[in-house]
């Protein structure tokens, strides 16, 4: 199990070569809630974003991530429809919601299984004094979230 705030910033790596790609700046959800990519910053000047699918990630190590070799046709740029962490309308920073209508708190990292590529939990702060005494909390549900405009839902099983 990882935590997005680890991932962030780590290099990618084509295993075949063992050049870095670029690093690692936000992940592509699919309405399911899993993982759909990783979205890395390509070196250069004029490298633009490239989604680089789960599938073709081999491994998550402590210091990068390993990918096979890829053809330069990847999807590049942001899918103004899909879902991400951080970019765009992201779930990094939005209210969480449960579905019955009780507040959880502001989604501030998820968990996530480096394996299947399934997120399985979500850590929300309900603010500061709160996580100074209380401490944060993390949500786990195996139901997909529902993007609203202006809260996220989660159906949580009892």
């Amino acid at each position: 199990m990882r935590t997005f705030t680890l991932l962030k910033g780590q290099p990618v790596f084509n295993k075949s070569t063992g050049e870095i790609i670029g690093h690692v700046s936000d992940l592509k959800l699919s309405i399911e809630g899993n993982i759909d990519s990783i979205v890395i910053d390509q070196k250069g000047l004029f490298g633009r974003d490239r989604h680089i699918p789960v599938q073709d990630i081999t491994s998550f190590g402590h210091d990068g991530v390993m990918i096979k070799p890829h053809e330069e046709s990847q999807s590049v740029g942001y899918d103004k429809e899909g879902h991400y962490l951080c970019h765009g309308h992201g779930l990094i920073g939005q209210m969480l919601f449960t579905t019955e209508g009780e507040k959880l708190g502001i989604v501030e990292d998820v968990y996530f299984d480096e394996n299947l590529g399934t997120i399985i939990g979500y850590e929300v702060s309900e603010g500061f004094f709160a996580d100074i005494t209380e401490g944060k909390k993390v949500v786990k549900t195996a139901n997909p979230l529902q993007f609203g405009q202006d809260i996220i839902l989660i159906e949580i099983n009892t």
